[in-house]
């Protein structure tokens, strides 16, 4: 009964004309970032985040929620009409997406995606509205010595669910807690790493680092493509699904569903690991294998529905640990430190109408979405007409602009611009930014928490591993670097994402 009450909360304020606004508002940027490559969630995010600072709290998050899980709606469309993700978890729907659509059932593919993600993002909705509250709970009997084992804990995870080199990744991390660092201790109020800059006492903006990383840096690797038209493959055709296409989705919609609620949860995980997971597993278990790249819709259904649940689920340990435990949910700590919110289990007691109204607005979100992925399909695709080389400057001027009114500074805009030539870099060695985004956020975090321990126990070292919770939490730390170290594992983990490099 508590939960519907609380529910019934969150809808009269997502229901509020302003919140239903800023929902369709998200939903509609996150469609067209989805659709557009060369975006996506985590540079628009970025580039919205001074906006939230003159919004309401509960309507800043709902668009910012919005824009994330309504861009995996978005990358589906293309990858299935024009063979072209929108978004990096769409890759794995364009390998039997298109394939559907060049068969003539291109509408039935996109209602399949979007039925299946309407279905995977309600449910995984309920589950974080049920699960979320008794997680807070147990989250109140965390002390220093437990968050700095559950951070160990998440970037180890992320570690091993990043794709590509597991030693990229690691020097990534361990890059971005570096970068941490930069900035005024606050116990000894010295400023480490600033090498005289005054700007770098403060410490490197996130936002700034994302929006190189994932904003400059996709512009730049997107200008280096020989332009393309884009056109359809074939007509559209009915929305509906066949019998067939209904019987062989409906089970692959389920276990996406399933598997994108729990790697939702998982730092590390997200969107793009979960499709991926999804597709390899109906590949698997498929009494008829050789279908799969040639059009059968458990390709579609299964991805679709994992990227879509863990995007909802993605949000259970920011809002109830205060962990980000992907590079949005960090942007998402950021819009939250704006308002003065401090992210964790103390945000559901203390915000109450935050919360349920968040999570009410997901619900309408992805109704929101049905409603425009399917009648809008044309208009989408139409704006891949639109020259690349009119899109980078706008996308360059918004992230300038967006980097100057955080901080009023134009050094920040320095920032960005370098580190989107890094970025570039990296791209160019296929090292992943996200790592480094997530050990910049919680860089910062685990020191505090590290020194709040260490002074509690007088210096102990041995209160990490004496409190139980915190033993166990760097326990599973340890065997995830055992598991992922032996051969086989690590072999495993090369093919899962072969495709994806």
């Amino acid at each position: 009964m508590e939960l519907l009450s609380n529910l019934a909360l969150g809808f009269s304020v997502a229901f509020t004309p302003e919140n239903l606004f800023y929902a369709f508002l998200g939903a509609l940027l996150g469609t067209l970032i989805g659709v557009l490559p060369g975006i996506g969630p985590l540079a628009t995010i970025a580039m919205l985040l001074p906006i939230t600072y003159v919004l309401p709290p509960v309507a800043g998050l709902i668009m910012l929620a919005g824009i994330y899980y309504g861009a995996q709606y978005g990358g589906s469309t293309t990858a299935i009409l024009v063979n072209l993700p929108g978004e990096i978890s769409a890759v794995v729907t364009v390998i039997d997406g298109h394939q559907m659509a060049r068969n003539g059932r291109a509408g039935s593919a996109l209602a399949i995606a979007a039925i299946g993600s309407f279905f995977a993002g309600s449910v995984a909705t309920l589950l974080l509205a049920a699960f979320s509250p008794p997680l807070a709970e147990v989250a109140f009997k965390f002390g220093p010595a437990e968050y700095f084992s559950l951070m160990v804990l998440g970037l180890i995870g992320a570690v091993v669910l990043a794709s590509g080199s597991l030693l990229k990744a690691i020097c990534m991390i361990l890059l971005g807690l570096l970068l941490g660092m930069v900035g005024t201790d606050v116990n000894s109020g010295v400023a480490r790493y600033a090498f005289n800059i005054p700007e770098l006492q403060d410490g490197i903006d996130f936002a700034a680092v994302a929006m190189g990383v994932f904003g400059f840096a996709e512009v730049l690797n997107n200008l280096e493509l020989r332009e393309k038209r884009v056109s359809l493959t074939s007509k559209i055709g009915s929305l509906y699904p066949n019998k067939q296409e209904f019987m062989e989705s409906a089970p692959a919609v389920l276990r996406g569903t399933a598997i994108g609620s729990v790697l939702g949860i998982l730092p590390g995980g997200g969107a793009v690991l979960s499709s991926f997971a999804s597709y390899t597993l109906e590949k698997k278990i498929s009494k008829t294998p050789e279908r799969f790249g040639k059009g059968h819709p458990a390709g579609v259904a299964g991805p679709e529905s994992a990227n879509n649940a863990a995007a909802q689920t993605s949000f259970i340990p920011l809002l109830t640990l205060g962990i980000p435990g992907n590079a949005v949910m960090a942007l998402m700590v950021g819009a939250m430190t704006i308002h003065n919110i401090q992210p964790g289990p103390q945000v559901i007691s203390s915000h109450p109408e935050l919360f349920w109204g968040l999570i009410a607005s997901m619900w309408i979100g992805n109704l929101m979405l049905v409603i425009l992925n399917l009648p809008l399909v044309g208009m989408w695709v139409k704006l891949l007409q639109v020259p690349y080389k009119i899109l980078y400057p706008a996308i360059l001027v918004f992230c300038s602009v967006g980097v100057y009114t955080l901080n009023y500074n134009v050094f920040d805009i320095y920032v960005t611009a370098a580190f989107g030539l890094i970025g570039y870099v990296w791209a160019k060695l296929k090292c992943e930014g996200a790592p480094l985004l997530l050990g910049l956020v919680l860089g910062p975090m685990m020191e505090e928490n590290f020194r709040r321990a260490l002074l509690l126990s007088r210096g102990d070292f041995m209160t990490f591993v004496e409190r139980p919770l915190s033993a166990v939490l760097l326990g599973i730390a340890l065997v995830l670097v055992i598991f992922v170290t032996l051969p086989a594992i690590r072999k495993k983990r090369e093919e899962t994402f072969v495709e994806e490099d």
